[in-house]
């Protein structure tokens, strides 16, 4: 289900019989057609085991189904939206960055402290986001939020990316994340002061950096 973007806050996406999205709860601007919201209990396509993971993981933003024939813009707090196709890939989101997917793709959670060990548990602490992060697997297409406008930026096995970890959106591809210190990073080159966290990822895919260090 292709989201046709508006401008850089708004997107419409047309509803089919048969078919369904998620959309996070609030994000409906105004929609075309007979088209139905309901409440997500059961945790998106990933059923009732993917809804317990993200309690625990406290990923678990309010999700609408959104069902039926027509047209739904989206938009949320003035936020812009980045729209990403996905291929068969996995792409790993901080569930508030949510705004809408399509119904058809896989949702999990994966606790980051797998990828990084301790480094993991600490970026959590650091940046504020949970140990925990979404999941959304298969074909389809998700709109995430961010602050100042999205630009995605290429990860490969001879050029890793490195993030400041608040300027962090969400990656897809077969990449390992790891939290550095670089003491005087953010002192030069950032907005902090003292010592500096850099969000390390390496291997094959693409990470999408917001142009801003402010939390949704």
């Amino acid at each position: 289900m292709p989201f046709r973007e508006i401008n850089s806050k708004m997107v419409e996406a047309t509803v089919s019989p048969g078919q369904k999205m998620f959309s996070q709860r609030g994000a409906m601007l105004a929609y075309k057609g007979e088209v139905s919201f309901t409440p997500n209990i059961q945790g998106g396509q990933g059923g009732i085991m993917s809804m317990i993971g993200r309690r625990v993981a406290n990923e678990a933003t309010p999700l609408m189904t959104v069902e039926g024939s027509g047209t739904v813009m989206f938009g949320h707090g003035g936020h812009h939206i980045q729209v990403i196709n996905l291929q068969g890939d996995t792409l790993y989101v901080e569930a508030d960055r949510l705004l809408a997917f399509d119904g058809s793709l896989q949702q999990g959670t994966m606790f980051m402290g797998s990828q990084g060990g301790v480094m993991g548990m600490v970026r959590g602490q650091v940046t504020g986001q949970g140990l925990f992060t979404t999941t959304l697997k298969g074909h389809g297409a998700v709109a995430v939020m961010a602050h100042g406008g999205v630009i995605e930026l290429p990860i490969t096995p001879q050029r890793p990316v490195h993030v400041d970890p608040q300027a962090y959106v969400a990656h897809h591809g077969d990449v390992r994340n790891k939290l550095s210190t670089a003491l005087g990073w953010r002192d030069m080159v950032g907005r902090g002061s003292g010592e500096a966290f850099q969000l390390e990822l390496s291997g094959q895919g693409s990470v999408y950096v917001q142009a801003s260090e402010e939390k949704l």
